[in-house]
């Protein structure tokens, strides 16, 4: 990282924005016919397309099936294209599977899962273009495609990374940002509530700084949700708008 400024002087991060300033944010909703439900999100470079089907019948082995709940299946994957460097991505592979671990966890906590038991909710997410924060582009793209699927859930879900740079805390941090070896914090929330669903960090941090990078990933979320939110008001406009004509 040699010769790169991740802060400036002036307080400018290396691409321009200021220690509390999101990636631009670009969502769209019902990209597939074919699913229950789907969107497409991009945050800076970081592009994920997420698909949802069900509720249905529990596919695969009958010890599955929750009797006072719905299951809630989730994969996440990284298409081969999705960075510089072209390599197979397998599904199963030990970072796949932690990520649809989260990601399961993550949506249990929102999810009215109590109206559905024994039936299944499929949610599969692919990184199409990797510049960091990978799991929180999946979890925002996760909850609009939730919600173009009609399924009930407690609040919208919003995960946004922070991190430090030379003692400043910083927000929705970049791959650039990511490989300078500085702390990570990953938060998920419930935004109207401000329940927080999903805390990792992936490196110490002290804790006089903790509560100060936790505050702005926990704002990052709260602006999040203002975006996830006019984009699906935009989208049941839209699609009522579609229905009217017809």
């Amino acid at each position: 990282m040699a010769g790169i400024e991740l802060l400036s002087d002036q307080g400018f991060r290396a691409d321009g924005r200021r220690p509390h300033e999101l990636r631009k944010i670009r969502c769209r909703l019902g990209v597939f016919q074919q699913a229950d439900g789907s969107a497409y999100v991009e945050q800076g470079n970081t592009k994920v397309l997420a698909t949802v089907y069900g509720p249905h019948e529990t596919t695969g082995s009958r010890a599955r099936i929750l009797h006072d709940k719905v299951l809630i299946n989730c994969q996440y994957s990284m298409a081969t294209f999705s960075t510089g460097e072209r390599k197979r991505r397998p599904k199963g592979d030990r970072r796949s599977q932690e990520m649809s671990v989260n990601l399961r966890r993550t949506f249990e906590a929102a999810i009215l899962t109590q109206l559905y038991p024994r039936s299944q909710i499929d949610i599969y997410v692919q990184i199409l273009q990797s510049d960091g924060g990978n799991y929180c582009a999946c979890v925002n793209a996760a909850t609009l495609a939730v919600i173009d699927a009609g399924i009930p859930m407690r609040d919208y879900v919003c995960a946004c990374s922070s991190s430090l740079i030379e003692d400043t805390p910083v927000v929705d941090i970049s791959y650039l940002e990511e490989s300078a070896g500085g702390p990570e914090m990953v938060v998920a929330i419930l935004p109207r509530s401000e329940q927080i669903v999903l805390f990792q960090q992936n490196s110490r941090l002290h804790a006089d700084n903790l509560e100060k990078v936790l505050d702005i990933g926990i704002q990052g979320c709260k602006d999040i949700f203002a975006v996830l939110d006019q984009a699906a008001k935009e989208h049941v406009t839209e699609v009522t708008n579609m229905m009217t004509l017809t």
